[in-house]
């Protein structure tokens, strides 16, 4: 398992990772002015079949920014919530943890539960890179998926709607 400094680094690198595909995916989609390129069509499909395929992945321990730890908000929120961790080796970063809310009410200032609040996670969508074994190598290959999770919680009001 990774500690904690080289988890947050292993994170950082594979968010600047993922940003490159990103723009590559975009500038690949992007029209060209016209519809005609100066490059013949034989190089377009190979720079297209390139942008489209796989990209290389360099990790340059030097360049990422050591995270200084804050304060767990988890506990101190008048909303408390848990992580659930989940672990799959073939992602990146292995591990998800999601928030759980704790209570369905909020806490008061006596730190007793309110009902007429009600507590409710944040949701963040969140980029990933799952493992792939290649169909015709024993390579592996990282394919960009995207999931929404709960990262905390919130207090609320509850909506009431009147029936008349």
């Amino acid at each position: 398992m990774f500690l904690t400094s080289n988890s947050n680094k292993v994170m950082a690198a594979c968010v600047v990772a993922m940003m490159m595909m990103m723009m590559m995916s975009e500038a690949g989609a992007m029209p060209r002015a016209g519809g005609q390129s100066k490059h013949s069509a034989r190089t377009r499909n190979k720079t297209h079949d390139a942008a489209a395929g796989m990209v290389p992945l360099q990790l340059d321990p030097r360049a990422l920014v050591p995270i200084t730890n804050i304060r767990p908000l988890e506990n101190a929120s008048i909303s408390p919530w848990t992580y659930n961790h989940s672990h799959d080796a073939s992602l990146l970063p292995p591990v998800l943890s999601e928030a759980r809310c704790l209570l369905q009410g909020c806490l008061n200032l006596e730190g007793v539960e309110d009902q007429s609040l009600q507590s409710r996670p944040i949701m963040h969508q969140v980029m990933m890179l799952r493992r792939v074994k290649s169909a015709a190598a024993e390579n592996y290959h990282y394919k960009l998926e995207s999931r929404i999770i709960a990262v905390g919680c919130t207090c609320v009001r509850p909506t009431i709607q009147q029936q008349q």
